[in-house]
């Protein structure tokens, strides 16, 4: 037996150190010679660290987010046989590190966390226990009938198992069970009738460590707060006339995706960005520089099991309504699903952020730095108008847009967001040349 000291290798060029994001192993446990023991994070990447030799484990170096630089000590490991195996790997210990996780671009980083979905057992008959099986992913389904999964988070099996739910019989609003459906349960759904909250289900207090990407999202989001002077404009426009022009086209669309109003808004964005080009554009304000950019690299905001991440729709100007939503549809599933390549998910001029059918009456979007502006356009909703002195229902949508007042003046802005109402409100003219 020897110890054989794994030092953090170069994972990437300019890289000075790395964040442990998730360990594999702990002290004691016993490894195979390219077992998975650790998840280091930085700026760019997350890699995966596999064991270079067998043996057990004798000592890590720190705890889930803590920071280490390359070449420090990551793990020590008492390996098997008479050594020879040890002296081979240490002399690999600083080689670089290949990795299949795609490469997110500045702060986004495509990684499950800590909350990451693990597998539901379904409860057992008394007096019939089946053989446990084997090990699975840290990401699984877990057959709780024989047609039925459950997903959840192992904080909600944990909570489910004190309160001694069948998470087999709460309905999830979405990809797997949240807090929010077993509160729903717990107060509607169980049979019991109504109970109020908080009743018989209170909770414990809960410290969780900000590590990995939601460290990444605060820094990025205090970075742009901290250096950026924001101003936010909000306008109302008149959605009626684009929406009925909408429902038309998904009538008639054939085999092409449905259409939904962002490909619409996109349109009317590029079209009206052409007379305000302060807007469309970056500032380093290091160098003191603003570059406006002629190509519409359009950011959009999506939200993930993750964390927020932001694919880029490239040249979005010269995409019709069709190729948009066929592009906003793959973008959000491959940034979902971890897919999302480095190049689609960097180098955008511009961010569209939408939350979609939660709506709201305004919002105050943070810039994404070094961009200058984001554009948010709230939930659509039937009003009554005055129009020609009569009183008519109309579908009216609020329109949000924070910019950077270093390079943005309040002129511009809202001057922006009228001619993008008029593009809006008059929708033949996004297509005419």
């Amino acid at each position: 037996m020897s110890i054989y000291t794994f030092n953090l290798p170069d994972i990437g060029e300019g890289i000075a150190e790395a964040e442990i994001v998730a360990w594999h192993v702990k002290v004691g446990d016993r490894v195979e010679e390219d077992d998975q023991i650790a998840d280091m994070m930085t700026d760019k990447a997350t890699v995966e660290m596999e064991a270079p030799v067998t043996g057990t484990i004798v000592a890590v170096a720190g705890e889930e987010g803590d920071i280490i630089a390359i070449g420090s000590m990551l793990v020590q490991i008492e390996a098997e046989g008479d050594g020879s195996a040890a002296e081979a790997g240490r002399s690999e210990s600083n080689a670089a590190v290949e990795s299949d996780v795609t490469t997110p671009p500045q702060d986004t980083v495509i990684k499950e966390e800590s909350e990451s979905i693990a597998e539901v057992p379904a409860p057992e008959p008394e007096g019939h226990k089946t053989a446990p099986e084997p090990p699975k992913s840290d990401v699984t389904t877990a057959e709780n009938a024989p047609s039925a999964k459950v997903l959840a988070t192992p904080a909600v099996r944990k909570r489910a198992a004190d309160l001694g739910v069948d998470l087999s019989q709460v309905k999830a609003q979405g990809e797997h069970i949240r807090h929010s459906d077993l509160d729903a349960y717990l107060s509607y759904g169980s049979g019991q009738g109504y109970r109020p909250a908080g009743a018989s289900q209170k909770r414990d207090n809960e410290t969780i460590k900000v590590i990995g990407m939601r460290r990444k999202i605060a820094q990025n989001m205090a970075e742009s707060k901290r250096h950026i002077p924001h101003f936010s404009y909000v306008d109302e426009i008149d959605m009626t006339v684009v929406e009925d022009m909408r429902a038309d086209l998904n009538a008639n669309r054939g085999d092409r995706p449905k259409l939904t109003m962002l490909p619409l808004m996109i349109v009317a964005i590029c079209k009206s960005l052409a007379q305000f080009p302060m807007l469309n554009a970056t500032y380093d304000d290091e160098a003191g520089l603003v570059t406006r950019h002629g190509a519409v690299h359009l950011g959009m905001a999506t939200q993930t099991e993750q964390g927020l991440m932001v694919p880029v729709i490239r040249d979005a100007q010269d995409k019709n309504i069709w190729q948009l939503a066929s592009e906003i549809g793959r973008l959000s599933a491959a940034a979902r699903d971890g897919s999302a390549k480095a190049e689609e998910l960097s180098g955008s001029t511009l961010t569209l952020t939408s939350l979609g059918p939660l709506g709201g009456i305004a919002t105050t979007p943070v810039i994404q730095r070094p961009q200058v502006a984001i554009i948010g356009p709230n939930k659509i909703v039937e009003r009554p108008m005055i129009i020609d002195g009569e009183i008519q229902a109309r579908k009216l949508m609020n329109l949000s847009i924070s910019c950077d007042h270093r390079v943005v003046d309040g002129y511009d802005a809202a001057s922006y967001v009228q001619a993008l109402k008029h593009l809006l409100e008059t929708p033949v003219l996004l297509f005419a040349d």
